[in-house]
């Protein structure tokens, strides 16, 4: 991903910053609309994983929906090109201020996720004598088998309505005025990578639509979500998710009727592999027991390690200039743990990482951090805010 003229550039920029691949971005854009385009798919981009204005604009030219849990967002969405009839509102606390928000600008669905919900938003659209389209969010309790944190679509999590409360829900549809009914909505959890629980989501949704049908709702839409995962340990190698595989589980065992449509929410599998977040060693710090790299990135930049121990690759790209034979033989090699800043002793990126014999200046690449990365920096400690530097624009 890093070439050695874009290395020389780095070193001439002031660090911390997100790196931004626009080309791999296209590329992967191109591969996810043509493997859904097959089937007639819709999909919209979840927004809450980068809305980077670059990434917006090249994710709204490709010709997304866009998936938004905010009303902050649907702004953000409509201000970027995004057509307001392929833009859905999900979020388990819309507020009022922000439902109306979204009513007044006509948007194609709300996602909704409580019976109480379903009750404000047909108040809220009589007051403007307006009709506010639906799909209820079902939590189908299908394990998604991952981290406990990303997880969405059990029992206990706060997310969507469950099926005992289905009849309470259909009652308050047919009293609803103001609502029209358009389909459901799923969403298990995130960085899903086996094949194997889409199937179950898929079994899952084939029970529940029949179950509305029984119940004299037609059902025009099923919206699976998203959750695709991505490669975090190989960036270059599995630079782009298998788009194919995965919109072929849907079309192989989701029941899809005439004239119905099929919704998908993908974020992180868009985005994630497009940018990496680059830092300098402010300093090395060798002890007996351990060595410590202390970046000028720290959990400000980049939470995702301290919040759910996720993983990202890390490089030394100074040293990947040095060729094999300039470096010594003897502890050419060292493990460190790599930290940041910040006063918090969980401002660590990763323990005992295997790096090249590092030095204060070294510029190094935490990988794959286009979802979940910028969106979720802060001032913590005072920090400046982060920047941003692309190519292939």
């Amino acid at each position: 991903m890093f070439s050695k003229d874009t290395i020389t550039r780095f070193e001439s920029l002031e660090t911390p910053f997100y790196y931004y691949d626009l080309a791999l971005l296209r590329q992967t854009l191109a591969a996810c609309k043509a493997a859904s385009a097959q089937y007639g798919y819709h999909v919209h981009y979840a927004m809450k994983a980068n809305f980077n204005p670059k990434v917006l604009e090249l994710i709204c030219k490709a010709g997304f929906g866009a998936d938004c849990v905010s009303g902050n967002e649907v702004k953000a969405a409509i201000e970027h090109g995004f057509d307001k009839q392929q833009i859905v509102f999900a979020g388990v606390g819309k507020s009022d201020k922000e439902i109306n928000l979204a009513l007044d600008a006509g948007i194609f669905c709300f996602n909704v996720e409580s019976v109480q919900e379903l009750q404000i938003i047909d108040d809220l659209a009589a007051a403007k004598n307006t009709t506010a389209r639906v799909a209820i969010r079902i939590n189908p309790n299908v394990d998604a088998h991952t981290h406990h944190y990303i997880t969405t679509g059990l029992d206990e999590n706060k997310f969507g309505i469950n099926i005992w409360q289905l009849d309470e829900t259909v009652a308050m549809l047919r009293a609803c005025e103001n609502i029209q009914f358009l389909g459901i909505h799923f969403h298990i959890g995130s960085q899903i990578t086996d094949m194997e629980v889409f199937k179950s989501l898929c079994l899952r949704v084939n029970e529940l639509q029949d179950w509305f049908e029984n119940h004299g709702f037609t059902v025009k839409i099923l919206n699976t979500g998203g959750g695709l995962g991505v490669d975090y340990h190989n960036p270059d190698t599995n630079a782009c998710c298998d788009f194919e595989s995965y919109f072929k589980v849907f079309k192989d065992f989701l029941h899809v009727r005439p004239g119905q449509e099929v919704h998908f929410e993908l974020g992180r599998a868009l985005v994630a592999q497009s940018a990496s977040l680059i830092s300098r060693v402010l300093y090395v710090k060798n002890g007996q027991k351990k060595n410590f790299l202390i970046l000028d990135a720290g959990m400000t930049e980049l939470i995702r390690p301290m919040l759910y121990q996720a993983y990202h690759e890390i490089e030394n790209l100074s040293r990947k200039q040095v060729t094999d034979s300039q470096l010594t033989t003897h502890n050419s090699q060292l493990k460190y743990d790599v930290v940041g800043p910040i006063c918090e002793s969980t401002d660590c990126f990763r323990k005992d990482v295997e790096l090249p014999l590092s030095h204060r200046g070294d510029l190094i690449a935490i990988r794959t951090t286009g979802a979940y990365g910028e969106v979720m920096a802060s001032s913590y400690n005072l920090r400046d805010g982060i920047h941003h530097v692309y190519t292939g624009d």
